[in-house]
């Protein structure tokens, strides 16, 4: 018997995710949060595309960065999966798009909503984290040679961001 039962909970937190993703789907797209974009793959409400672009006061200015969003059944009681698909040059994004950022993993809150998330995101290019890098050999670049880490940060938004 308690087969169903778990069954029916999973469809119920499942429907839970649903109507809170529906409700930030109609909040982006009424209040798009500043340089950013999201919205459904392929009408598909657990995997979203972001957009952000590159921040004035950083090495990444001109340059659009998409990004994958996948959201939990368990949304928002865990944090949805985001990860660069375009290259970066950050200490705190790797190879693979993963995102070090406190508010993805243990600071997570139900109250965050993508369109927060996403301007962290965006606030983390203004400004690294270098001293938790997941890359700590840009993070070694940035504490020795800021000029030189904006060049490689500027030249692979050049690269792969435009």
């Amino acid at each position: 018997m308690p087969y169903p039962v778990k069954k029916m909970f999973h469809l119920t937190s499942e429907s839970f995710a649903l109507k809170r993703i529906q409700k930030e789907l109609l909040d982006i797209s009424q209040d798009p949060p500043t340089q950013c974009s999201a919205g459904p793959v392929a009408e598909n409400m657990f995997h979203w595309k972001a957009t952000i672009m590159g921040p004035e006061d950083s090495p990444y200015l001109g340059g659009i960065f998409f990004l994958n969003i996948h959201f939990p059944t368990t949304y928002p009681f865990k944090p949805p999966k985001i990860s660069f698909i375009t290259r970066i040059y950050h200490p705190n994004i790797d190879q693979n798009g993963s995102i070090f950022l406190n508010i993805l993993g243990s600071e997570w809150s139900p109250a965050l909503t993508i369109s927060e998330v996403l301007l962290c995101i965006r606030s983390l290019l203004c400004n690294p984290n270098p001293d938790l890098p997941l890359v700590p050999e840009i993070a070694k670049v940035y504490h020795t040679d800021l000029k030189q880490y904006d060049k490689l940060a500027q030249e692979w938004t050049k690269r792969y961001a435009t």
